[in-house]
Order: structure tokens, then C-alpha cells, then sequence
């Protein structure tokens, strides 16, 4: 049996394959931070900690002895509740190709919104420091003009390089200023987008729940995310008339160099 008792759900298994299917297609192009830093994992579900490889001095238990505990940063619990209609259910098994699962859509875009936030901006909650807030770089402004913005990430990389940070670099923008990018034609129609890619050398990719822009050094071992269960599916309780489901996910997150990143702040 697992943790996520799925077996238990009134759930058939084409629904169960429709339903993940489904959560797999909503995750994949939110989960920013994913494609910009290190992922190590998943190492299951009762991983509890990520070794820091640290240790703090303690009051050892007798004369003439040294005592260190070591340091960890204990695994945080991320859980998006949603629900779906049972009627929902049976319709997908007579062979619906409409199936309401706005629930999950919604449920799996705020999970991807919280990872991207706290890789990027901190949890202090759950111990997370993130990207933006480590970098020892001078936030940069990104404004609202978008005729500005390869001068101000070609400046970030150049500041990373003065910081001897390699490259390849990839560029994380929050929703608002991706939009004005995919609007936004230069002068001879050359796409924003393309210059943007040109200059950091990787990816560019739209990271719900970012602040402005981020641009991160892609040369690996700088930041790295440790996945205990990966995003999943698991089953909580249902009724006549609907079934209560919840993605989840256990992770740690760490900066390893803080300053292979720069923030662009709004």
C-alpha cells in the first residue's frame, strides 16, 4: 500500500491515467525553476533531510571530550488540495474527451507557482533562502519597457562573468514581463524572445510566482533541489458526489554559490 492510497479511491484506471496524464501536462511547462537548476531525486517519501555536510560545536557529555551534531535542512510537505466530481469520473470512463478537471489545473498551477517562489524568492518558513535573496549581485530594475531588456540581462551576464560565474545562463521571467516578451517584435521584426536567448546562451523559461526576471548561471552545482516524492497524485476521502484528491511533493532546496545569480527586480 502506498502513502497516497490510491487503490482506495473510487477511481478507475483509465480515469486514474486521465487524471495524472492531466497533471502532467498542467506541471511540466510551469515548473520553472526545474529546468533552470540542479534536481537530484526523488529518494521517496520517507526522505526527511538533505545533508549539508556541516556541523555545529555542542556541550559534549563528559570531561576531556569534543562533541558536533551534525547539520541538516530537514525535507518541507507542499499539499494542493482539489476535488472531482464522481459524475465527472463516470463520464471519462464512458469515453468523454471533456472531462471538468479545472480543479486539478488550478491546484496544479499553484503548486508550481509555490516551488518556483520558494527556489527563487525563499521560504523562511521552511528554512529556504532563495536565488534572488543570496546573490551577493545588486538587484537590477526590469521596468516595463521592453526595448530595455536585452541591455539589462546582457548587463547581469556580464556582471556574472566579472564574478568568474560561466556560462551557459538561463533567464527566469514572471508572467508579467514574459508577456510583454512574446508581444514584443524589435525594430526589422527580430523576436524579443530570440535576442534574450542569444544573449544568455540557454534557456528562457515562464516562471509563475517570479518576481521580474532572474538570470542564473547554468554551468551546474550551484543550485540544487532535492526531491523526496516527487509532484503526485494521492487520494483523501470521497462521498456520493465527489472525490477529494491533493497533489503533493517533498523537497529541500539549497544555494550552493550565491553568486552565480542576478536578480532583475519589477
Amino acid at each position: 500500500m502506498s502513502h497516497l492510497l490510491r487503490e482506495f479511491a473510487p477511481i478507475t484506471e483509465a480515469s486514474w491515467g486521465l487524471i495524472d496524464d492531466e497533471a502532467r501536462e498542467r506541471l511540466t511547462p510551469a515548473l520553472a525553476a526545474r529546468k533552470l537548476i540542479d534536481f537530484a531525486g526523488p529518494h521517496g517519501w520517507e526522505r526527511s533531510a538533505t545533508n549539508l555536510g556541516r556541523t555545529t560545536a555542542i556541550a559534549a557529555p563528559g570531561d576531556e571530550l569534543e562533541a558536533a551534531q551534525r547539520r541538516v535542512l530537514a525535507v518541507v510537505e507542499l499539499r494542493a488540495p482539489f476535488m472531482i466530481a464522481r459524475s465527472e469520473l463516470r463520464d471519462a470512463d464512458r469515453g468523454a474527451d471533456d472531462v471538468d478537471l479545472a480543479a486539478l489545473d488550478e491546484a496544479a498551477h499553484r503548486m508550481a507557482k509555490a516551488e518556483n517562489r520558494a527556489v527563487f524568492h525563499g521560504w523562511p518558513a521552511a528554512g529556504i533562502t532563495g536565488i534572488a535573496e543570496a546573490s551577493p549581485h545588486e538587484a537590477m530594475a526590469l521596468g516595463e519597457n521592453c526595448e530595455l531588456y536585452p541591455a539589462h540581462v546582457a548587463k547581469a551576464v556580464e556582471r556574472l562573468l566579472r564574478a568568474g560565474v560561466d556560462g551557459p545562463y538561463g533567464l527566469a521571467l514572471g508572467p508579467a514581463p514574459y508577456t510583454r516578451v512574446l508581444e514584443t517584435t524589435e525594430h526589422g521584426g527580430y523576436p524579443l524572445l530570440n535576442h534574450l536567448r542569444q544573449i544568455v546562451g540557454g534557456p528562457l523559461v515562464w516562471a509563475p510566482g517570479v518576481d521580474g526576471a532572474v538570470v542564473v548561471s547554468q554551468r551546474g552545482g550551484d543550485f540544487l533541489f532535492d526531491a523526496g516524492e516527487d509532484l503526485s497524485i494521492g487520494y483523501d476521502r470521497h462521498d456520493f458526489d465527489t472525490v477529494d484528491l491533493y497533489l503533493v511533493e517533498s523537497f529541500t532546496f539549497r544555494v550552493a554559490t550565491p553568486e552565480a545569480a542576478v536578480a532583475l527586480v519589477p
